[in-house]
């Protein structure tokens, strides 16, 4: 039996980033995970700056940026917003693009070497109000305060405690991604690209082109399911798949080729039920999932896992025990609590935007179009250009301070 104060199981990024903050914090963690380097998975492909605010927090962002790609256009402009086939806006962009098992093993390398790794997988589980005990499949038995279960939507060890996975949209959104690059020798004119639906029978929601390590990145969005024919022709044939479902894209790409296999995920929308429990606390997928389309699933990690790791566990230390109350403090945190209720908001408010064809979404899609071309239109003018400016430089001011701020 081997004895710590945090068991965490699971070591995709909610476990590891809570590995490496209670570790740097003198916290005595073990994390449990059977794979030793984290294996490709499509998931996260960048953080943006709302996502890196809360990063910023967890003390790790200084571990995690020179892992990622910055798309370059903080200050040029060059990050461009296309809708119904026409270039609306060159905005500031200022997004890291990094693939989900390079940001996990990047976060991993950030763990101290007084958090024990155990290459194995949880097999059995029970909590109560004093002690945890975790099962592992090479045999070993560990007690632990508390248990972090952060295993994303498996359900095997839920089942042992009682914990229901309850899927309240099946199928919600499907993420195809793959490399492109032009055709012919060159560069893309722009340094990134958010592309739109043309029209709303097409289910899409948006393609997003971004820079990861020396390639262009494309991730795109849509609402289909997954005997859907389109899936299958996309596979076949991407590129001519993808200017059929965007026949204006070519107008700012020019042709294009695919480079390497695509990959393609379906994404359920979920939620635990019967999780208040002693001794136990799920965080990231494990607790609910989030839409990629909506692309705040790697916030509402941060956000979860550095709440409980700097409020949230210090506190529940400074006494004895691990009782249910203790950990409702935890899901009834009104900064969790409120960030998980407008993730799921947008996650379907952005289906509804995209595909709905009731008055209301139409007249909802072309107000917007109007909006952002008349951002667009005085960026074009200089009449934001200060404001851009203003936002750029404070951004690059908090990145340069990310150790202070730590």
């Amino acid at each position: 039996m081997t004895d710590t104060d945090v068991a965490i199981i699971g070591g995709g990024l909610a476990g590891s980033t809570a590995a490496a903050m209670l570790g740097r914090a003198g916290v005595g963690t073990i994390l449990i995970d059977p794979h030793p380097i984290y294996p490709p998975d499509l998931r996260c492909e960048k953080l943006d700056g709302g996502q890196l605010s809360i990063l910023c927090k967890t003390g790790l962002a200084d571990a995690i940026l020179p892992a990622t790609t910055f798309d370059g256009s903080t200050r040029d402009g060059k990050a461009w917003v296309a809708r119904f086939g026409h270039l609306i806006d060159k905005r500031p962009g200022g997004q890291y693009g990094i693939l989900y098992d390079d940001l996990v093993n990047a976060m991993r390398a950030a763990i101290p070497p007084s958090v024990p790794r155990m290459i194995a997988k949880a097999v059995g589980l029970t909590v109560g109000d004093d002690r945890q005990q975790v099962s592992l499949s090479n045999g070993t038995s560990i007690s632990a305060r508390l248990v972090v279960l952060a295993h994303g939507p498996s359900v095997a060890l839920k089942d042992q405690v009682g914990i229901q996975r309850t899927v309240t949209s099946p199928c919600h959104s499907i993420t195809a991604a793959f490399d492109i690059k032009p055709a012919h020798a060159g560069a893309f004119d722009f340094a990134a690209l958010t592309y739109y639906p043309e029209r709303t029978p097409d289910r899409m929601a948006y393609l997003t082109l971004f820079p990861i390590r020396t390639s262009m990145r494309a991730n795109l969005m849509v609402y289909r399911t997954m005997d859907d024919p389109w899936l299958r022709d996309i596979r076949r044939d991407p590129g001519r798949s993808l200017f059929a479902l965007m026949p204006n894209l070519r107008r700012l790409t020019g042709d294009i080729e695919v480079v390497g296999p695509i990959k393609i995920r379906p994404a359920d929308l979920y939620v635990s039920k019967g999780h208040r429990q002693a001794g136990i606390v799920l965080v990231g997928d494990a607790f609910a999932s989030s839409c990629p389309a909506a692309g705040n699933g790697t916030g509402k990690v941060f956000n979860d896992v550095e709440r409980l790791c700097n409020i949230h566990i210090p506190n529940w230390f400074m006494s004895s025990g691990m009782a249910a109350d203790k950990i409702a403090q935890f899901y009834d945190d009104p900064v969790k609590w409120g960030y998980d209720e407008a993730a799921a908001a947008f996650a379907y408010q952005l289906r509804s935007m995209s595909i709905e064809e009731g008055f209301t979404w139409s007249l909802q899609r072309y107000l917007r179009f109007i909006a952002r071309g008349a951002i667009g239109s005085a960026r074009r003018l200089g009449m934001i250009a200060i404001a851009d400016r203003v936002a750029s430089e404070e951004w690059t001011q908090r990145l340069r301070s990310l150790g202070d701020r730590a």
